[in-house]
C-alpha cells in the first residue's frame, strides 16, 4: 500500500525518466583493469591486441563482465519506471570492439557445420538399403518393432546347437553314410505326414545333437530318428503325430515301450533343450530380403537346403550360412548368373565371397541328387506340389575354375 502511494506521487510530480548509460560497463572494466594491471597500461584502450596480451586474465574478465552486467540489470528493475535507451548510445555500443575469443568460436562453429554438411552429403550419395519390414508395420504377427533384435539373438545363439562336424568318429557302429540314409528317410516320413517345415529341421538337429553325445548301435539308429521326429512334432506342430503311426510307418521296427524309453533318454541327454536356431528360422528372413517368388525361388531354396540336411559334410557350416548359401544358389540357378545384391548382403550378414564355398558344395549335391540311394528327397521335390523343382538344372557355372 505504501509502495503504491509513493509510486503515484512520483508519477504525479512528473519525475524524469530513468536513462541507462551503456558506457557504465566499460568504465567498470577499466576499474577492474586498473586493479589488475600496471600503471603504464591503465589508460590503454581495450582492443583486440590488448585482450590477446591479457590471455591469462581473459577468463576473469568474462566472468566479471557477466557479474557486473547482472548487477546493473538488477539495479534498474524499478517499479513504474520507463527505461529509455538513447539511439546514440546504441550506436556507440555497436562500435565497441568484439573480443577475439568470440570470433574464434564463430570460426570453429562454421568449420564444424561445414564438416557436418560434408558427412550428410556423403550419406546421401550412398544408396540406402530398402527396409523389408515397412509393408508389415500394421501386422502384429510380424512384430516389426522387435524383428531385428530377434534375429540378432538367433545369430548369437546359433552356436548353442552346434554339432562337431566329425562327431561320427566317436561312434563305433554307425557312420556318416548311415546318418545320411536316415535323414533322407525322415524327409519322406515328414512329407507323408504333411508336417510343418520347421518340424523337419528340428528333427535333424535333435538327431545330430543326440548322436554327438550318445553312442548308438545301428539297430537303434532308426529308433533315434523316430524319437527325434516325435519330440519335434510335440514342439513345433499344432498337433503331434501318434506313436502308433510312427511305429506303423517304420514297419514295426520298434515297440511302443522302446520309443518312450528312447524319448526319455534323448530328453535327458539334451537336458530338455529343444530351442536351438535351425536353418529354417533364417530361411524365412533371408527369403523375405531376397523378395523370392513363392512358386519358384522359395521352393527351390528349400530343396537345396534339404540337400544340406541330408549331407553329413555340411555340419561344418552354421545354420545362417547354410540358409544364405541355399538362397544364393537358388537365385544363380534360376537366373543363370551370380546374383547377390546389397539388400541380401545387408540382411544376411554374408557377402558373396563368404557364400561361395558352401554354394559350390550345394551345386555338387544338386548334380548327384537322385542318382544313389538317397532318393527320398528327389521324389518329394519331383511332385507337382513342389513345382517339379528337383528337375531344375544345377548352376554348374559356379564350379568353373574351382576344384571340388
Amino acid at each position: 500500500m505504501f509502495g503504491s502511494e509513493v509510486s503515484q506521487n512520483i508519477v504525479a510530480a512528473g519525475a524524469p525518466p530513468l536513462v541507462v548509460n551503456k558506457r557504465g560497463l566499460p568504465e567498470l572494466l577499466r576499474k577492474i583493469c586498473k586493479e589488475n594491471m600496471p600503471d603504464h597500461q591503465v589508460h590503454r584502450p581495450i582492443s583486440r591486441s590488448f585482450i590477446a596480451q591479457m590471455g591469462s586474465t581473459q577468463h576473469q574478465f568474462s566472468v566479471e563482465s557477466k557479474r557486473i552486467n547482472t548487477s546493473v540489470q538488477d539495479s534498474i528493475r524499478v517499479e513504474d519506471c520507463n527505461l529509455i535507451i538513447c539511439a546514440d548510445e546504441k550506436n556507440d555500443a555497436k562500435d565497441q570492439p568484439e573480443p577475439m575469443f568470440l570470433e574464434q568460436t564463430d570460426q570453429i562453429v562454421k568449420h564444424e557445420m561445414g564438416q557436418m554438411e560434408e558427412v550428410k552429403m556423403k550419406d546421401l550419395c550412398e544408396d540406402p538399403v530398402m527396409d523389408i519390414d515397412t509393408c508389415d508395420v500394421k501386422n502384429p504377427l510380424e512384430i516389426v518393432d522387435y524383428v531385428e533384435d530377434i534375429y540378432a539373438y538367433y545369430k548369437k545363439m546359433e552356436c548353442s546347437g552346434y554339432v562337431p562336424p566329425d562327431y561320427m568318429a566317436q561312434q563305433f557302429d554307425i557312420n556318416g553314410k548311415m546318418r545320411d540314409i536316415l535323414i533322407d528317410w525322415l524327409i519322406e516320413v515328414h512329407n507323408d505326414f504333411e508336417l510343418r517345415e520347421e518340424t523337419l529341421f528340428l528333427t535333424v538337429n535333435l538327431v545330430d545333437r543326440f548322436l554327438a553325445q550318445q553312442r548308438v548301435d545301428r539297430e537303434k539308429l532308426q529308433l533315434v530318428g523316430l524319437t527325434a521326429m516325435l519330440l519335434a512334432c510335440k514342439y513345433e506342430n499344432f498337433r503331434g503325430v501318434l506313436i502308433e503311426n510312427l511305429i506303423f510307418i517304420s514297419g514295426s521296427a520298434c515297440a511302443r515301450k522302446e520309443l518312450l524309453d528312447m524319448e526319455r533318454l534323448m530328453l535327458k541327454t539334451l537336458q530338455f533343450n529343444l530351442s536351438c536356431p535351425t536353418p529354417y528360422v533364417f530361411m524365412r528372413r533371408f527369403l523375405k530380403a531376397a523378395q523370392s517368388d513363392k512358386k519358384v525361388s522359395e521352393i527351390l531354396s528349400f530343396f537345396l537346403i534339404d540337400l544340406c540336411l541330408v549331407e553329413y559334410e555340411m555340419l561344418k557350416f552354421p545354420p545362417s550360412l547354410l540358409a544364405a548359401s541355399a538362397i544364393y544358389t537358388a537365385q544363380c540357378t534360376l537366373h543363370g548368373f551370380k546374383q547377390w545384391d546389397k539388400k541380401c548382403q545387408w540382411y544376411t550378414g554374408y557377402s558373396e565371397d563368404e557364400l561361395l564355398e558352401c554354394s559350390v558344395l550345394i551345386v555338387t549335391f544338386h548334380q548327384k541328387a537322385g542318382t544313389g540311394k538317397l532318393i527320398g528327397l528327389q521324389r518329394k521335390y519331383s511332385a507337382s506340389r513342389f513345382g517339379f523343382t528337383a528337375k531344375y538344372e544345377p548352376a554348374k557355372f559356379l564350379l568353373e575354375g574351382i576344384q571340388v
